[in-house]
């Protein structure tokens, strides 16, 4: 449910004969209007005693006299503290007790969900049930007149807003006129257009030497400029403030870099460190710095460097630039001497030279989501910013910030800390997510204002996006259906098998994990490869239309198939199957098996057990007395007692006499013959025992009862240990049972090498990627062999670059790229390359974040190209498939809006985003409904409202299938599997937990399952577009006139760059004449594309004596109509023909229709659609057609708490949101971005301004 506050309103006008203290309220009980002037009361009708809600405390005098037919004579309680302003009865709403604190709320028409302002429970309006509701005495009134529904209509689309336009604008440096125009299109999104950066007052030094040698174009030249002119100036906190370049792949990076090192250059300043990606990069970085004439300035690799002092005479670094990655600015030597200690060594304490972070994205994660460890490489990259605190910083990355927490690391761009609105990078992190994606974009326009951040992409236009379904063909859908069944009986086999294991194995949720890691991995792999026929279609469909063919996918199943050459030998019957091998990989090393016994060994363990016992009993030795070994000493022996007695005492403190007695005969005579036995210790005289002992006796005797009590459990333990070999040996079947089980399963091959195989071989195909060998089919067509990627001439480092060569000559027209070997590889459609063909990039599998996706999709996209690519992105109809690209999704979405200011920026995946505040609530809402704890918010699909049974039968496969997949379990683990589970709290927001796992069900529940997510998903959204709490990013303001109304006010300056917050006013005019309505549908009905609904509508009431006119037309989606009102123009919603046809009528002329349109259109010029009478007055703009909009534009972040505060105490709930508007003046093009500031809001904004300033001063 939304949280949503009904909009508090001013006092009515008195019914039911209201005094002037009082305050009406309608009974809890019997519903009569009441006239009270205390807190508490009684009803005079129904006697029921009751209480105003806190709101209405303030207006009704606290200890005034009870009105005469209350019983309740008590004192009456103080108010309690007010929640707002609240105003009794409003007549023009009904009025409803809330179902928890029965407090009376005036809930407008038509609105069905809403929170209790007094008690915060979220309510929703069962409109069946208002009849039975009121009581019979008291008929529901229809609504009165002043409710108007189309004007509520209307302030539902205005607080939709517009839709936003055109996405990107041309770009040129738009203060700095040196250097040649850049060779491609580059494009800036239209909202960072909208913001100027600071007028430039640096000078370069190699302004002539670059103009001569044209090697940057203004583009670059312009961010060499700004980035010197930021580095000049301190932060707060008094470090050396930095530079963010954001421009996308293709604009030219690495030559702006080399500029900035060459201008340093000049200043005396011979030292920098770049910091990159790949160590193979460094070549690039040389390139560069030759293109712009910095040949004298050398480039050291620091990997092939010593670890001792880089200006040592051995080594002899003395200037230059030091190139290194990431991953060794965190490595140290054996001895313990770190590269970050070498650096800083190298750099000096007062450094001022550049470090340059290209690439940064990869030091995300510094601050991580809550429970994982943030990396050491963002640690390292926060360090060596903190050690030379005067050291000139860039940040370079076309994704640097495609989520505003990985942007944690640049501490330099001084956008949170001392002398900010926010005290630390949570706190500004924290603003950023409640403001949602448009306060993302507003980030980086304050960045751009500030002169610390340029990003210019190039033009994607020309490109084209095509999402392709790839459906499951029968095949592969039996298949799937099988592999699906099979993971659910391993599951249960697991749980039994390890029912069997004793705790000795605490590991078993170690097994769950890899279990649930491997079935998501199966299940991808199974994705994939049912993409292969529709990407070999569409390939050799690219091919036969002369384009050339590019796929991109991520993993390359290389682990398996090296793990399966190992294993059957080079020489195969087929390819390698990935989902195969890591099932038969997963059982082999994770089916719990018991602990294999040891056997027992004759003889020996009877011994070994007695003397087991014997070591254990306590018995004869006390006081550290000696046990004498029982020997039997014949007569003739020459010891004589004396010398036994004096060994004994050396050892002993105690004579040993009284103890040598023979426990059957009770007689000490003949001690030396008395034998001891070796288990329990007794002493006995030979001829005592019966039959008597007649032998020698060797050292580990033992007596009767003794000996029988080992044998005894010596049979018990083989039993036993038969028992365990049993149990063992039928594990170990079973095991071996399910490796054949899998052996027999019919699953797809790897798709990488099916592919290749498919498209004519590696001669055709060129192959990028990290793997080091492959499986080729065997010329004679029966079976395949493994093969090294590289032959003898090519080394395995530059197979990639050769085989890239090959693609660009038109040697090969297929390329096939992972991420791992295309870093940084260029493949588009180059000007300067024999293979110009178009490029069709293929995309099998899209990337997990979408960082990468851009990446990926920046190899055929870049500057120089003949022609743009066309790109297609395939998904199967499997509903969890879906998950991979929501993920993406959601990146490109946020991508799009930090990156570039504007989250339409990247290709728009938004449609498959699930993962975002709204899926957790809908995955919430349909877990409960299978659960039954509640009812689903929607039919679910393949069911009828008619037939409850299909309901109940879905909820109960469902049920069972979210056991299936370890969804739903039990509290205790005992009875782990059976339906009377429960879904543990974590579980019931994990989206990506829920779509991951419903991969590992049969095709058709899982589709069902996923469109039942989905279309309660989209029933959320829709109720949250209806109630204005939809994030939609940035919003077009659209109007016929728009015009800048005086001068723009200046409310607040930005100390260090100069930058302002200035608050615009515009003046509106929305109306469309009758004359343009009429063209509009002349035109339609003359090019015979209209239908027979087309024409003008009046509406079926009348409000304040008229009845509102619209033209409707059928749009391109049939069956619903595009509105045009006279006062506000076209509405952004579409209205579907039942609504049209409930609420509206044709006119019945012509002239009816003309007149009540000029009417309309000229009241509305002054007034509200509310009427005279509205509660907001002049702050309405409900419906009016000339209206003033105000727009705080420049830089935001600084004011942000102060316009949060004055917001938060707007009446409207649309108004109470950060939203962020569009607008361009029609007069003169100028566009203005910003906060949008509600008329009623800005006189409070401009007083807390006004504060803000004088602290400042």
């Amino acid at each position: 449910m939304q949280q949503h506050q009904p909009p508090s309103v001013p006092p009515p006008s008195k019914s039911g004969g209201g005094t002037g203290g009082g305050v009406q309220v309608r009974c809890a009980g019997c519903g009569k209007i009441l006239t009270v002037e205390a807190t508490e009361f009684s009803c005079d009708t129904c006697q029921l005693p009751q209480m105003l809600p806190p709101e209405l405390m303030t207006r009704a005098p606290a200890h005034a006299p009870l009105p005469p037919h209350g019983p309740n004579k008590g004192t009456v309680p103080p108010p309690l503290p007010p929640h707002g302003a609240a105003h009794g009865v409003d007549p023009t709403k009904i009025q409803l007790p809330c179902a928890n604190c029965k407090a009376i709320l005036n809930v407008p028409h038509g609105l069905a969900r809403f929170r209790c302002p007094q008690c915060q429970v979220d309510l929703a309006v069962d409109v069946s049930k208002l009849q039975q509701f009121f009581s019979p005495r008291l008929p529901l009134l229809p609504p009165p007149e002043e409710v108007n529904e189309v004007a509520i209509e209307v302030e539902r689309e205005e607080d939709e807003g517009g839709t936003a336009g055109e996405t990107f604008t041309d770009y040129r440096p738009p203060k700095l006129s040196i250097g040649p125009p850049h060779p491609d299109p580059v494009v800036e999104t239209s909202s960072l257009s909208a913001v100027q950066p600071p007028e430039p007052t640096y000078d370069l030094k190699i302004k002539d030497d670059l103009e001569n040698l044209k090697a940057l174009s203004c583009l670059q030249i312009e961010t060499l400029v700004y980035a010197c002119q930021r580095h000049l100036q301190h932060l707060p906190s008094g470090e050396r403030a930095g530079f963010f370049v954001g421009d996308g792949a293709g604009v030219g990076k690495g030559r702006t870099i080399a500029g900035l090192i060459w201008e340093n250059w000049h200043h005396g300043m011979r030292k920098a460190v770049w910091v990159s990606v790949g160590s193979d990069l460094k070549f690039d970085a040389r390139r560069d710095l030759d293109d712009v004439g910095a040949t004298s300035i050398e480039v050291h690799a620091l990997n092939k460097l010593p670890y001792s002092k880089l200006d040592s005479k051995s080594v002899g670094v003395k200037e230059g630039v030091i190139f290194l990655t990431y991953s060794s600015l965190i490595a140290s030597s054996e001895r313990g001497r770190s590269r970050m200690q070498q650096l800083q060594q190298w750099c000096g304490s007062g450094y001022d030279g550049l470090i340059i972070f290209d690439e940064c994205h990869k030091a995300k994660n510094l601050v991580p989501e809550s429970g994982s460890q943030p990396t050491r490489t963002g640690e390292a990259v926060l360090d060596i910013q903190a050690r030379l605190p005067e050291a000139r910083v860039i940040y370079c990355s076309a994704t640097g910030a495609s989520e505003p927490r990985n942007m944690g690391y640049m501490v330099r761009l001084g956008l949170w800390g001392p002398g900010t609105s926010f005290s630390d990078f949570r706190e500004f992190l924290g603003a950023l997510e409640k403001g949602g994606v448009g306060a993302l974009e507003l980030v980086a326009m304050d960045m751009k204002a500030r002169g610390m951040y340029v990003c210019r992409t190039l033009s994607y236009k020309g490109a084209e996006f095509e999402v392709v379904e790839a459906p499951l063909e029968p095949e592969m859908m039996d298949m799937y259906e099988k592999a699906a069944g099979f993971w659910t009986e391993l599951r249960l086999d697991i749980l039994s098998a390890a029912a069997f294991i004793t705790n000795e194995r605490p590991n078993s949720s170690q097994v769950w994990r890899l279990y649930w890691a491997s079935h998501q991995r199966f299940f991808r792999h199974m994705c994939m490869s049912a993409k292969v026929p529709a990407a070999v279609r569409l390939a050799k469909q690219a091919l036969m239309d002369g384009k050339c063919v590019v796929i991109g996918l991520q993993s390359t199943g290389e682990a398996r198939t090296e793990e399966a050459v190992t294993k059957y030998g080079l020489e195969l019957d087929d390819f390698i199957s990935g989902p195969r091998e890591l099932l038969l990989k997963f059982v082999e090393e994770n089916y719990p098996l018991p602990e294999k016994p040891e056997p027992l060994e004759g003889e020996e363990s009877v011994k070994e057990l007695q003397r087991k016992r014997h070591s254990a009993t306590p018995g004869v030795s006390m006081k550290g007395r000696v046990r004498k070994v029982a020997k039997w000493k014949p007569a003739s022996d020459d010891e004589s007692d004396e010398e036994s007695e004096t060994d004994s005492a050396h050892e002993s403190t105690e004579s040993d006499d009284e103890f040598q007695i023979c426990e059957i005969c009770s007689s000490e005579e003949e001690r030396k013959k008395l034998l001891q036995c070796s288990c329990c210790g007794q002493l006995v005289h030979a001829a005592c025992l019966i039959p008597p002992v007649t032998d020698v006796v060797s050292g580990d005797w033992s007596c009767h009862s003794c000996k029988e009590r080992t044998e005894d459990f010596l049979k018990k333990k083989q039993e036993y240990i038969a028992e365990l070999t049993r149990r063992y040996e039928a594990a170990l079947d079973r095991k071996l049972k399910i490796l054949e089980l899998v052996r027999s399963l019919n699953l797809p091959n790897n798709p990488l090498d099916d592919i290749i195989d498919q498209l004519g071989g590696p001669d055709k195909v060129a192959e990028m990627t990290g793997r080091r060998g492959m499986l080729v089919r065997a010329s004679g067509g029966k079976g395949v062999t493994y093969q090294a990627r590289n032959t003898k001439e090519i080394s395995m480092e530059m197979v990639n670059m050769h085989e890239k060569q090959l693609f660009m000559d038109g040697k090969k027209l297929v390329a096939i790229i992972s991420e791992a070997g295309s870093a940084g590889v260029s493949l588009q459609a180059d000007r300067r390359a024999a293979n110009q063909r178009r490029r069709v990039h293929l995309t099998l599998e899209l990337p997990w974040s979408a960082d990468r996706a851009i990446q990926q999709f920046g190899r055929t996209h870049r500057s120089n190209q003949a022609s743009a690519p066309e790109y297609r992105l395939l998904f199967t109809n499997l509903g969890g498939e879906r998950r991979f690209a929501s993920i993406v999704a959601k990146r490109l979405e946020s991508l799009g809006a930090l990156t570039q200011g504007d989250r339409r920026a990247g290709p728009s995946l938004s449609a498959y985003n699930y993962d975002s505040a709204y899926g957790k609530k809908a995955l919430m809402l349909m877990y409960r409904g299978i659960m039954e704890q509640d009812s689903l918010p929607v039919v679910p699909p393949g069911c009828s409202s008619e037939k409850p049974e299909t309901i109940q039968d879905f909820i109960v496969k469902a049920k069972a299938s979210l056991v299936f997949v370890g969804i739903v379990r039990d509290a205790t683990g005992k009875d782990y599997g059976k339906l009377s589970g429960r879904i543990v709290e974590s579980d019931m927001h994990d989206v990506g937990r829920f779509l991951n796992r419903i991969l590992g069900l049969p095709p058709d529940i899982q589709n069902r399952l996923f469109e039942c997510f989905v279309s309660i998903l989209d029933l959320i959204i829709h109720n949250a577009r209806i109630e204005g709490n939809l994030d939609s990013g940035i919003v077009d303001m659209k109007a016929n006139v728009i015009e800048l109304q005086g001068t723009p006010k200046t409310v607040y300056v930005d100390q260090m760059s100069g930058a302002s917050t200035v608050l615009f006013t515009f003046t509106l005019d929305r109306g469309i004449m009758w004359e343009s309505a009429s063209a509009m549908l002349e035109e339609k009905q003359r090019d015979g594309l209209g239908s027979a609904n087309d024409g003008f509508y009046e509406s079926r009431r009348e409000w304040l004596g008229r009845r509102h006119i619209i033209l409707a037309f059928e749009s391109s989606t049939s069956g619903s109509y595009k509105i045009v009102r006279p006062a506000v123009g076209e509405s952004v919603r579409e209205m579907p023909l039942s609504e049209l046809k409930n609420k509206y009528r044709k006119t019945s002329t012509l002239e009816k229709a003309r007149s009540g349109w000029e009417d309309e259109y000229e009241v509305s010029s002054k007034q509200c659609m509310h009427g005279r009478n509205c509660k907001l007055g002049n702050f309405c703009t409900v419906g009016r057609r000339l209206q003033e909009v105000n727009v705080l534009g420049g830089l935001i972040l600084p004011v942000w708490g102060t316009i949060e505060k004055a917001l938060s105490k707007q009446a409207r709930q649309s108004h109470k949101r950060l939203r962020v508007v569009r607008i361009e003046t029609t007069t003169d093009n100028r566009r203005i971005v910003g906060l949008f500031v509600p008329n009623a809001a800005v006189e409070s904004v401009l007083q807390d301004f006004a504060w803000v300033q004088e602290i400042d001063d």
